[in-house]
């Protein structure tokens, strides 16, 4: 499995808006994309504007490939990519090890 972490930042004051579109783009388009397990979204406490969004792949190809090479990716952008003050770093992770 493949963990894709997104290191979002959105403006000040847009907060409320951008919970409500990231939640409607995962649960309308992102879930739908093949090799999708899962995802967690956490909200910045210090950095109000700043986001991190945690996606779980089988593989990094059914990210980097099919989600990004297809229709979905389009549709996601339209949902969330208005919200982007810059660009999200995205980085990809495979598990080291965990708590039982």
């Amino acid at each position: 499995m493949i963990l894709e972490i997104a290191d979002i930042q959105i403006p000040p004051g847009k907060q409320a808006e951008f919970d409500a579109a990231i939640q409607h783009g995962l649960d309308t388009v992102l879930s739908k994309a093949k090799g999708f397990r899962g995802f967690k979204v956490n909200k910045g406490v210090e950095s109000p504007e700043r986001y991190i969004l945690m996606v779980y792949w089988d593989t990094l190809e059914d990210h980097t490939v099919d989600f990004r090479g297809g229709p979905l990716f389009a549709q996601w952008r339209a949902i969330v990519g208005g919200y982007f003050a810059k660009p999200p770093v995205v980085e990809h992770f495979t598990l080291l090890a965990k708590s039982t």
